[in-house]
């Protein structure tokens, strides 16, 4: 993070005095720039990486870094007015047209202004990250044989074995495709499961991101709520029934956003339900990795106990490393794996085997068990204190669940509040909340937000967080 920082300071610096080098004027040397700076080599070689992808220098092996040419205006704008005729004519026909709306996914995406709080944030903070294993793992990876080659489209079959490992049950590395995130393997599993115009059931609160890509695909997701216990099984029969959709996306595990683990005595009738129904359960395993030290045996997943090949099961190693750590399995038994294999080879081809090799790496070390023993503490504690915080500071909003894994608390607003105007005046005070209205796919029921405690420094960073979010409630309520 030093690093990091020193990098940015130094381009900043180099930025301010271009002006006084003419276009072609050569800057100082690495050694000149690294005494006057007091910083490495390396900090150096980087600051002018950054000048030089932004075109304001010039890099020249052996002989230095010259101010790059003063930029040309910009040609004039085209008139791409035509558009908007042929992209609502190209929708027109469509029984329901695959509009795309990224609002709800990047709000989790989206770094806040500097001094904010990231209330809203959807990974963990870089102090958790396990960045110091995940480069020993990529150094590793590329001095592998083979390692830039090109991999098996499936993925590597080592890599394959160890997500079936951690599934469990009968699930084999025959029946594992390696993906690039869960982003992408549920784009793949709804596009392989449904066509177009078709309804998917999804549980009610549920991810944004998941909506967005079922309404991209031409989808009809269809609402089923949960409770403390995960989905409701009659409400879900009943939606089957209603509907004659063949699929239901579902989170069994520390679901987002409500943090609801789906009760022992549901699983089964899930599975029942939807076997019954002729229908695909989609499991989002996302956050297995992300347990709390308090949470005690967790369940398997659903695929570990489905002989039938119902479940098509998603779980990804994004959330409990890092954003760009993008591995995950997509497992399912049966023909369906066969057209979910064709879907992910016509849209990426394959994941880099560097990454795939990395992660083989990374999960093969023993940073690997350090790591997720440090997170599941460090997510303790801050759950703990934004807990803390929000009964002390906060009382007026309802906590109605807490989680034992994950990274976030769904709180419900004071009926009549507005979502809206609180996201606002939270951040006019320097926090940034989730508003819950996103995370419904109909009408919602009432006002919620939702709070990550993972994407903060720590402790302190919270309780300062939850007292400006005080001020915008004192504000808006």
């Amino acid at each position: 993070m030093q690093e990091r920082s020193s990098v940015t300071d130094l381009a900043e610096q180099l930025r301010r005095e271009l002006d006084r080098y003419s276009p072609g004027g050569k800057l100082p040397s690495s050694r000149a720039l690294v005494d006057r700076f007091r910083v490495s080599p390396v900090t150096v070689s980087r600051a002018l990486g950054l000048l030089a992808a932004e075109g304001l220098v010039v890099t020249r092996p052996g002989a230095g870094a010259f101010r790059a040419a003063v930029r040309t205006s910009a040609a004039p704008a085209g008139d791409t007015s035509w558009q908007e005729v042929a992209l609502s004519a190209d929708g027109a026909a469509e029984l329901v047209p695959r509009s795309v709306d990224a609002s709800g996914v990047l709000v989790s995406l989206a770094a806040p202004p500097p001094g904010v709080v990231e209330f809203n944030g959807g990974y963990l903070h870089p102090s958790l990250q396990p960045e110091r294993a995940m480069s020993a793992a990529l150094a590793r990876a590329g001095r592998r044989p083979g390692a830039w080659g090109r991999p098996p489209t499936e993925g590597l079959p080592e890599l394959r074995e160890w997500f079936a490992r951690n599934i469990g049950g009968a699930v084999t590395a025959a029946e594992v495709l390696i993906t690039a995130g869960g982003q992408s393997a549920l784009t793949t599993a709804l596009r392989a499961l449904a066509p177009p115009g078709a309804p998917v059931l999804v549980e009610s609160p549920t991810y944004p991101g998941m909506l967005a890509i079922a309404r991209a695909a031409g989808l009809r997701p269809v609402p089923v709520p949960v409770d403390a216990d995960g989905v409701k099984p009659a409400l879900l029969a009943d939606a089957f029934r209603a509907t004659g959709a063949r699929v239901f996306v579902c989170q069994p595990l520390f679901q987002n956003p409500t943090g609801a683990v789906l009760a022992p005595e549901r699983r089964g009738e899930v599975l029942r339900i939807a076997r019954e129904a002729g229908a695909f359960v989609v499991e989002d395993d996302f956050v297995r990795r992300l347990v709390h030290e308090d949470a005690g045996p967790l369940p398997r997943p659903l695929a570990a106990d489905d002989p039938d090949g119902v479940v098509v099961h998603v779980g990804s190693l994004t959330k409990a490393t890092s954003p760009s750590f993008r591995v995950c399995a997509l497992a399912a038994r049966g023909p369906v794996l066969e057209r979910l294999r064709a879907i992910q080879v016509v849209d990426t081809f394959f994941v880099p085997r560097p990454l795939q090799e990395a992660a083989l790496e990374l999960v093969g070390s023993p940073a690997w068990p350090r790591h997720l023993r440090t997170i599941s503490a460090e997510l303790k504690a801050r759950r703990d204190a934004m807990t803390a915080a929000l009964r002390l500071e906060l009382p007026e909003l309802a906590l109605p669940h807490i989680p034992s894994g994950g990274y976030h608390l769904w709180l419900r607003l004071p009926d009549g509040t507005d979502e809206t105007a609180l996201t606002a005046a939270a951040l006019r005070a320097g926090v940034a909340i989730t508003p819950g209205r996103p995370y419904f796919s109909a009408e919602p029921p009432a006002g919620h937000v939702r709070l990550s405690f993972a994407a903060v420094a720590g402790p302190q960073e919270i309780k300062e967080g939850v007292r400006r979010l005080r001020t915008a409630c004192d504000e808006v309520l």
